[in-house]
């Protein structure tokens, strides 16, 4: 048995198509084509067939499908987990997906950690579509995502990073944001909400109010945390922000817990059983939690 020939219906069964299989295994197509005949020979059984749009995978190459992923798996894993890490002279690049701010709270400093310690290590920074991330994990388009745990699809390996909650930020001179705000002079204070489908301007903080009998006057919706502190320190509106987004700028806005209880959120970590145990991606892992961990 050639190991080879197993690749590459690994790539065939998962693109179902022969060109790009060449593409990803970096080989020609008749030579995948090739091989692709030596393999409907060894398996008694066409494997893929001709559809409208590239090719279908029989019902005999279904069945073989999983299994041989997880057995290269196995050996993908075997090969790399006896070699040493060493992070100074490494070079790797790891694909993280995340939130804008998540980028600004945690990428960021790994970044800036990863210059002074493993220079040669890069990240690509991916946006973050829930629905997809098992499959680009497997494609090996995503290494790590962070994200809230309760949005993480199945079948990932998680650990937990951090508790977030949120704090009320103003300019440093705004001249109605004082500590023991009370709940009427917070609500007609000019808000900025984020809306992170775009548009909207309520959030459950103005369903609590509502409660309380007092509407909040919000003034401004965006898209992104990212923005928002920028939009407060040129103005005299607030916002509600996750506290790590600024907890390094306290000489740039006041900020207060808010009169009004607001629900925080937890930050996971999460990744697939390809990077499971690959030294380097284990010693990013580690790298990871110890910036969260951080107060």
């Amino acid at each position: 048995m050639d190991l080879n020939l197993l690749l590459t219906l690994e790539a065939l069964l998962q693109e179902q198509n022969v060109t790009k299989a060449a593409a990803r295994l970096h080989l020609s197509q008749p030579a995948v084509s090739a091989q692709l005949a030596r393999l409907r020979t060894l398996f008694d059984d066409p494997l893929l067939i001709p559809a409208h749009r590239g090719m279908t995978a029989t019902a005999k190459a279904l069945q073989l499908q999983e299994p041989l992923h997880q057995a290269l798996n196995n050996v993908r894993a075997t090969l790399s987990t006896h070699r040493d890490f060493e992070p100074a002279t490494a070079a790797l690049t790891v694909g993280i997906c995340c939130s804008d701010y998540l980028q600004a709270a945690l990428a960021l400093p790994l970044a800036k950690t990863l210059r002074r310690t493993a220079p040669g290590v890069r990240i690509a920074l991916r946006n973050m579509d829930p629905t997809q991330l098992a499959d680009r994990m497997e494609h090996g388009d995503v290494d790590l995502a962070l994200m809230t745990p309760q949005d993480a699809p199945p079948g990932l390996h998680a650990r937990h990073l951090f508790d977030e909650r949120y704090v009320l930020i103003g300019r440093r001179d705004h001249p109605q944001l004082r500590d023991g705000i009370s709940m009427e002079d917070y609500a007609r204070l000019e808000h900025i909400v984020v809306s992170l489908s775009g548009g909207g301007f309520l959030t459950p903080v103005d369903t609590t109010l509502a409660k309380f009998g007092y509407t909040r006057n919000v003034v401004l919706s965006a898209a992104s945390f990212l923005m928002v502190p920028e939009m407060v320190s040129r103005s005299d509106f607030v916002a509600l922000v996750p506290r790590r987004l600024v907890r390094d700028r306290s000489d740039a806005f006041k900020q207060l817990e808010a009169p009004v209880p607001v629900a925080g959120f937890a930050v996971a970590m999460l990744w697939h059983d390809r990077t499971h145990g690959h030294p380097g991606q284990r010693w990013i892992r580690e790298t990871l939690a110890g910036l969260a961990a951080a107060p």
